[in-house]
């Protein structure tokens, strides 16, 4: 079996998945696609780049198109309409608006009877997978997550928005106090502020109103005022020497009780921490791409999520060697 890839959007998602391809002996990457002009777009790999209205004339060379774009804008419009020609993968990550982009898809990949998989990733995606296991095995219970230490993307363009602000970097950090209470079994009712702090890295314009910066990242809605918010600013080269890196990760838990007067406390912990977020998030891509090959194979067609997907879909090996060698 050879899973034969495109990619939509060579940004870090997309190289990220065109590197992951390389560790799986059992997929191809085909080509990339691109709303740039082709030409100016040089693959790691040296894989061929098209335009991306190009890939209507490759349905028949694409087993399963991973579409990298963002949630905000690409997602919402490019899955479900590749969606009528292709299986495909996304890592749509707007929660809120998850149930409404999986109506769209499923409406779109049920055309042609292809497979579509959306919100792949850590969160949504694999964080949302051990939130269902603890809540199924201990309902009396609670769900904790915590996300970082990592940089988030978000909220590092907000700073970056700011009048006086070159360039700026921002880390999304758990309370460890926080932390603490959730493993000693405390089910703690934690306000925004308790959960999370969050560390900020600018560098600023020469002359710029450091205070004023300051004051403005803290006091933004939506963003920071309601957390604990560090403000350092450093050099354009001390931010390119200490911050160049997208890491990130989390942890989920689930605490709850068992016995006939639930005397029994348990706490359940699953704790990412990854170097690269978007590495890791395009491998998890390429797993889900495996799946959504061999479901294709077996003739369903429709939107599916990480919940709906088996487990032993994602792992090259038979179904004879998993039971013998992980189970």
């Amino acid at each position: 079996m050879t899973v034969r890839i495109g990619i939509v959007g060579y940004g870090n998602l997309g190289q990220g998945v065109e590197s992951a391809i390389q560790q799986n002996e059992d997929m191809q990457l085909v080509g990339v696609f691109t709303r740039r002009d082709p030409a100016t777009v040089k693959t790691h790999t040296g894989v061929p780049v098209y335009g991306i209205d190009d890939a209507l004339q490759m349905t028949d060379k694409i087993d399963v198109m991973i579409l990298c774009g963002g949630s905000a804008n690409d997602l919402p419009e490019q899955t479900p309409w590749l969606a009528q020609y292709f299986n495909v993968i996304d890592s749509f990550d707007t929660h809120a608006k998850i149930p409404e982009h999986f109506d769209r898809v499923d409406q779109a990949s049920q055309k042609n009877q292809k497979i579509a998989i959306i919100s792949v990733g850590w969160d949504p995606g694999l964080f949302s997978l051990n939130r269902l296991m603890g809540m199924a095995i201990l309902p009396a219970g609670h769900d904790y997550t915590f996300w970082g230490k990592g940089i988030s993307q978000g909220h590092s363009d907000a700073i970056r928005g700011i009048a006086g602000v070159k360039d700026a970097r921002q880390y999304t950090i758990p309370v460890d106090a926080a932390l603490e209470r959730v493993r000693r079994g405390e089910n703690p009712e934690l306000t925004t502020r308790e959960k999370h702090q969050r560390e900020c890295f600018v560098v600023a314009e020469d002359g710029a109103d450091l205070e004023r910066i300051t004051e403005e990242i803290k006091t933004m809605p939506n963003y920071f005022a309601d957390y604990e918010t560090t403000v350092h600013f450093i050099s354009a080269e001390e931010l390119a020497r200490d911050h160049a890196g997208i890491p990130h990760g989390g942890i989920v838990f689930h605490t709850g009780t068992t016995g006939f007067t639930q005397q029994n406390q348990h706490v359940i912990e699953y704790r990412l921490q990854l170097a690269s977020n978007p590495e890791f998030t395009a491998s998890v891509l390429v797993a889900y791409a495996r799946a959504a090959y061999r479901l294709h194979q077996e003739g369903q067609c429709g939107c599916k999520t990480v919940l709906d997907i088996a487990p032993a879909y994602l792992h090259p090996a038979s179904a004879a060697e998993l039971r013998r060698n992980l189970l």
